[in-house]
């Protein structure tokens, strides 16, 4: 399947450019960005300047996510603003990209700044299922917009209760 891939990032007057690129880079390392680079002198006058470009693969960043263990998270970060499974929008922290690692941000501002990715292509929602697939959902199936997603702000669905006894599948 063939999809798009746009990344962007806003630099502040404050920020290292040159750090902020590469926080980038360690997670979609072909990425290019528009804007100029430099390193700045501080106390820098300028404002706030948005670096975007595009990626032509996504393999850093879903091998992050598989070595962390949170293909589901990522199933639902990346799916929380999908438009008919035509494209998803979603953010991921700078600073953890800047050591190689994934982390998504939901609605809460972010030390060191947000990542944001924008994907898009015939049939995002299976590609999503797809890319983020592992042995675990051989037992518990996961898709899209499911019951066991966790919510906008981030809250997850519990799949157990209090006493460990699974709850899926269950009648509230």
């Amino acid at each position: 399947m063939e999809i798009d891939i746009r990344v962007s990032t806003t630099i502040q007057s404050h920020e290292d450019p040159g750090l902020v690129v590469q926080a980038v880079k360690n997670i979609f390392p072909d990425w290019e960005p528009n804007g100029e680079t430099d390193r700045r002198v501080f106390p820098h006058e300028g404002t706030a300047e948005i670096l975007y470009g595009v990626t032509s693969s996504m393999d850093v960043f879903l091998e992050a996510i598989a070595k962390q263990n949170i293909m589901d998270t990522a199933l639902d970060a990346m799916s929380l603003d999908m438009e008919d499974g035509k494209y998803a929008d979603f953010s991921i922290s700078r600073q953890a990209a800047l050591v190689g690692k994934v982390s998504f941000p939901l609605g809460e501002r972010v030390t060191g700044g947000e990542i944001d990715v924008s994907i898009s292509g015939k049939g995002i929602d299976l590609w999503l299922e797809e890319v983020t697939w592992h042995r675990g959902r051989s037992f518990i199936p996961r898709t899209v917009g499911d019951d066991l997603s966790m919510s906008k702000d981030g809250t997850p669905n519990e799949w157990f209760d209090k006493k460990g006894k699974p709850t899926i599948g269950e009648e509230p």
